[in-house]
């Protein structure tokens, strides 16, 4: 499944987050992937797009951060997959 997750820095937590982002990188735990990251140079925000088929790794990988960022989770899945879906909906 694939995770993606949106972040930005807790407000006066900036500092601490990137910190912690240069010193240790932000692995994921053993079984999940990263398939991107990205941040806005300069900004507080980010995406980070994660796989793994135990959810659990994900919400062990937020946790690990939550101290610092403000986190959303959203399962996504590609054009191929939403596209079946809503053909599969409407009867085609």
């Amino acid at each position: 499944m694939k995770i993606m997750v949106v972040w930005k820095t807790v407000p006066g937590r900036y500092k601490a987050a990137v910190e912690e982002f240069l010193r240790a990188g932000a692995p994921l735990p053993a079984g999940a992937k990263t398939l991107g990251r990205w941040h806005i140079p300069g900004s507080i925000h980010g995406w980070h797009l994660m796989e793994a088929d135990d959810m659990t790794l994900i919400a062990q990988h937020v946790s690990e951060w939550a101290d610092v960022l403000e986190l959303e989770v959203y399962p996504v899945i590609e054009d191929a997959a939403a596209g079946a879906g809503a053909k599969k909906a409407l009867g085609k």
